[in-house]
């Protein structure tokens, strides 16, 4: 993990280990992706980002205090009860948002949306 990342999370010392376990989840399964830290956001990309996370920077109505904001991209809108929120970018872009507020919230569910949202941003 870069200082980067980790000073991202100055704020949130408690999220930054459900930053940590979602790297180490994608980048085991995803290992040629390449992650970058920005002010706000850290973004993993295989030929475009494909998941986004960011911490707790406002205060979501519903969520609890402190947590980790998962965003990703699919073709569709998704009916996950996992998904918070979804907006359509543009056409046939919808961004996702999940909620992780504990390790067990990166379930099978979680990361088979991220899965199909690595594979969307290798086709387009």
């Amino acid at each position: 993990m870069t200082t980067d990342e980790i000073m991202l999370f100055d704020k949130w010392p408690n999220v930054l280990p459900l930053y940590a376990a979602l790297r180490e989840t994608l980048l085991l399964a995803y290992p040629e992706t390449t992650v970058k830290a920005a002010k706000t956001q850290i973004s993993f990309r295989n030929r475009h980002v494909f998941a986004m996370a960011s911490p707790p920077w406002r205060r979501l109505r519903g969520a609890p205090e402190e947590y980790l904001l998962v965003s990703f991209g699919l073709s569709h809108q998704s009916d996950s009860p996992r998904v918070w929120q979804s907006v359509e970018a543009y056409p046939g872009r919808w961004t996702h948002h999940a909620i992780v507020a504990r390790e067990q919230d990166l379930d099978g569910e979680l990361l088979a949306l991220i899965d199909e949202a690595y594979h969307f941003a290798m086709v387009k």
